[in-house]
């Protein structure tokens, strides 16, 4: 690889895979919707020289291509909020689908479980039988069909699957997020699901290590990959610690369907949660072993490291926009 270009660099998946790319010396743009985050996302990683950025619509297939020039691999990072997903994302996938296609390159599209519908493996593989039952989940798997349609005869394309997961560039895309980032800030919050039952989760920079290790093999194309977190862990249990890495005990309070309906009527995409809830409560393993066979070993930071190490950089990246608004 290159040169690559990610797609929706400013979006939790997309800035860390920016970083993990930028770390490895490739050239890379960064492609997203809002100059002043793209400009930020470089900022924070220092300014690097072999870093650019392009403002664009990933919506219009000729902005990607005007911004792809050189590439040879794209990370389709980009994604619809929940309430929209129905109605944009296949769409999306297509207008994206379409730039690689006409660029004849690589892409690597980020997605998760919902396709698979309900638990029928103690670890799913690749294999796994999707029979979603949620409208969300039948989506997903159109958007997985529409992504290997033979229409598409001059792009590669690979579909990598992450759990939930968590890590300094998380946004409210991610469950646990805005939950993670409020304990950080030391203010009450919500914790979206069962606190007790023990769930995957991944860190998002062992995400990006091994998306972009996947990413550089020419036989990882045309399939599907699975992507595991660190093991299994209960919401409260990452509430735990959260708190003591951030020095502050403030009440966090779980939701679930009763309390996210109530919250929909304020916030939409709250009320469109309640239909995944049932993975919080029968949570979906994904199995690496495919990876660990193919590629090489996983990169599995421990829950301790990661949720201290993404508290404390939240806190960091907070004392900066404070100390930046008070100037």
């Amino acid at each position: 690889m290159e040169k690559a270009i990610v797609v929706g660099a400013t979006g939790g998946t997309g800035a860390a895979v920016v970083e993990e790319l930028v770390k490895r010396g490739i050239r890379t743009v960064a492609f997203g919707r809002s100059r002043q985050k793209l400009e930020d996302l470089r900022a924070n990683l220092g300014h690097p020289e072999h870093l650019m950025i392009a403002v664009g619509d990933a919506f219009r297939p000729d902005d990607i291509v005007s911004a792809s020039e050189g590439a040879d691999v794209l990370f389709h990072c980009a994604n619809v909020p929940y309430h929209e997903m129905v109605n944009k994302l296949v769409p999306l996938g297509e207008s994206v689908m379409e730039a690689a296609d006409r660029l004849s390159i690589k892409i690597i599209v980020i997605d998760g479980i919902y396709p698979y519908g309900r638990r029928q493996m103690a670890r799913a593989t690749e294999e796994h039988p999707k029979q979603p039952h949620t409208r969300k989940g039948k989506v997903r798997l159109a958007y997985e069909k529409m992504l290997f349609d033979a229409r598409w005869s001059r792009a590669k394309v690979m579909i990598v699957r992450l759990p939930d997961y968590y890590g300094p560039t998380a946004n409210e895309a991610s469950y646990l997020g805005s939950t993670l980032e409020a304990i950080a800030a030391g203010k009450m919050t919500f914790f979206v699901g069962n606190m007790r039952v023990p769930r995957e989760f991944i860190y998002l920079p062992d995400a990006a290590f091994m998306i972009v290790e996947l990413a550089d093999r020419d036989d990882a194309y045309g399939q599907n990959w699975h992507i595991p977190g660190a093991g299994l862990i209960a919401g409260s249990e990452i509430v735990q610690l959260a708190q003591q890495a951030s020095g502050s005990a403030k009440l966090v309070i779980p939701l679930g369907r009763v309390g996210l309906s109530l919250l929909g009527l304020a916030v939409p995409v709250m009320k469109e949660v309640v239909e995944m809830l049932y993975l919080t409560q029968e949570p979906l393993v994904l199995s690496g072993d495919k990876y660990e066979r193919l590629i090489g070993p996983m990169r599995a930071t421990t829950f301790e490291k990661g949720i201290t190490a993404t508290v404390h950089a939240l806190q960091r990246r907070n004392g900066a926009i404070l100390t930046v608004k008070s100037n």
